[in-house]
C-alpha cells in the first residue's frame, strides 16, 4: 500500500524553483532519508510534503488522496510534523505538550477524555519518555525534548511523520536514541516517516531509502544499498579534503603530506595511527596489507600510498622487497602491533631490515611481546603505549 507519493513535484518559494521533478513513493512502514549540503532544498521539500508550503508544480498525494484537497484538520490525522523551530514550552509540563498533539480530536475546548489520556500516556512510554512527564518542558536537555516533541507528532495517530533535521544540537547519545525511535515506529508500528539528515553513516545506515538533493534536483533515489557509493557522496557534499568509504560508511580525511614513517598496520591496528598522523600532517607509506583487511580500506579513504596484497593470500617476497625499498627512504618505522599469523608474517622481516639500516622504530607491543618477535633485537625497539606519545615522537624527531 503506498502511503505517500508525489508526482512530478516542483518546490519553492512564488514563483522561484528550488528543487524540482521530485518523485517519490513510500509504502506503509518505510523510511525515508533526504539528504544534502545546506541550502539544497531538503526542508523546502519536507515543508511542501507537509501542506506548510504550496507545491509550485505537480502533486503530492498521502494514501492516493491530494493533499490539496484535505482540509488542515483532516491531515493533521493523517500526518505528524517535527520542524527544526525552537518550541517554546513556557510553564508547560512534558504531559501539557504531548497532550497538543490531540488537538484533531479534542474539539474547540481541548478536553481530553480517558482514551486521549492513554493515547498520550502510551506516546511517553514509546519514546522512553513516561518518567519526565510532570517536568516543564524549557528545563529538559534538547535530547529530551526532541523526545517530546515526536511523542507529541505520535499522539496525533498519523500514518506519516515529516521530521526536519531531528538529531541537530542532540549528542550522540541522543541521537542514536532517537534514530531507534523512528526505526520502532516504522517496523512495529508501521507508520511512515520521511526526515532529513546531517549524519550520512547514520541515514545509510538506518533508512530504507534515501534522496540525495543538490543543485535544484535529485540527483539519486532509492535504497542506499543500490543509489550510494563513495563518487557520489563526495560529489553530493563537493568534498575536497576527505574522503567517503562506503564500505564502512564512514569519512575520513586526506593525507597528502610528504612521507616520513613507515606503518606496519593489519586488522585494524593501524586505524587509530593512520588518524593521528593525519590530524598532526604527518605523511607516510603503509602495507603490507591485505585488500580484505579493515586497515586497508581505511589507508585508501585516506589516500595513502598503500602496498597491497591480494586477500587471503600470503604475503609474496616482491612486495616485502618493495617495502624495504619504501623503508629506505623514510627515518621512522611504526610497528601497529597487530596480529601476525600465517599470512602476513612476513612483515615481521621489515622490522629487522629497519634496525639493520639504522632506522627508528617504534612500536606499540608489550616488551614481551618485541622479545618473542624479535630476540636481541628487541632492545633497539622503543616500545610506547599511548598515541600522543608517538605522534610527539614524531612532531620534535
Amino acid at each position: 500500500m503506498i502511503t505517500l507519493n508525489t508526482e512530478d513535484l516542483y518546490v519553492g518559494y512564488e514563483k522561484k524553483v528550488v528543487v524540482k521533478d521530485v518523485n517519490i513513493k513510500l509504502i506503509k512502514g518505510e523510511n525515508l532519508c533526504l539528504l544534502g549540503p545546506n541550502g539544497a532544498g531538503k526542508t523546502t521539500i519536507l515543508r511542501t510534503i507537509a501542506k506548510l508550503l504550496n507545491p509550485i508544480k505537480g502533486t503530492v498525494y498521502i494514501e492516493g488522496e491530494n493533499i490539496k484537497d484535505i482540509s488542515n484538520k483532516g491531515l493533521s490525522k493523517k500526518m505528524s510534523v517535527v520542524l527544526t523551530n525552537k518550541f517554546n514550552g513556557g510553564l508547560m509540563t512534558v504531559f501539557d505538550v504531548v497532550a497538543m498533539g490531540r488537538y484533531p480530536y479534542t474539539g474547540f475546548f481541548g478536553y481530553l477524555d480517558k482514551k486521549d489520556r492513554e493515547k498520550i500516556s502510551e506516546a511517553l512510554k514509546t519514546v522512553n519518555a513516561e518518567d519526565i512527564e510532570k517536568c516543564a518542558f524549557d528545563e529538559l536537555s534538547d535530547g529530551q525534548k526532541q523526545k517530546v516533541l515526536v511523542a507529541r507528532a505520535l499522539v496525533q495517530e498519523p500514518e506519516v511523520i515529516v521530521l526536519d533535521e531531528p538529531t541537530t544540537h542532540l549528542d550522540i547519545k541522543h541521537r542514536l536514541e532517537l534514530i531507534e525511535i523512528l526505526r520502532n515506529l516504522t517496523k512495529e508500528k508501521g507508520i511512515t516517516v520521511i526526515l532529513s539528515l546531517h549524519e550520512i553513516d547514520m541515514a545509510l545506515k538506518s533508512c530504507d531509502k534515501v534522496a540525495l538533493v543538490n543543485k535544484g534536483k535529485i540527483i539519486a533515489y532509492g535504497t542506499p544499498e543500490d543509489v550510494v557509493d563513495e563518487k557520489i557522496i563526495e560529489e553530493l557534499y563537493d568534498i575536497k579534503e576527505a574522503n567517503f568509504n562506503n564500505l564502512l560508511g564512514s569519512i575520513e580525511l586526506s593525507n597528502k603530506n610528504e612521507p616520513k614513517a613507515f606503518v606496519i598496520g593489519g586488522s585494524g591496528y593501524g586505524a587509530s595511527i593512520y588518524r593521528i598522523l593525519t590530524k598532526y600532517n604527518i605523511g607516510f607509506y603503509t602495507g603490507v596489507l591485505h585488500e580484505n583487511d579493515i586497515d586497508y580500506e581505511i589507508a585508501r579513504t585516506i589516500g595513502l600510498p598503500i602496498l597491497k596484497e591480494n586477500a587471503f593470500e600470503e604475503i609474496k617476497d616482491e612486495n616485502i622487497k618493495r617495502a624495504k625499498h619504501i623503508i629506505d627512504q623514510v627515518p621512522f618505522i611504526i610497528d601497529s602491533a597487530c596480529p601476525i599469523g600465517h599470512m602476513n608474517k612476513k612483515n615481521l622481516q621489515l622490522i629487522s631490515y629497519a634496525l639493520s639500516k639504522d632506522k627508528k622504530v617504534f612500536s606499540f607491543r608489550t616488551k614481551e611481546e618485541c622479545v618473542k618477535l624479535y630476540g636481541e633485537a628487541y632492545k633497539e625497539i622503543e616500545c610506547i603505549e599511548c598515541m600522543n606519545t608517538l605522534s610527539e615522537k614524531l612532531i620534535t624527531t
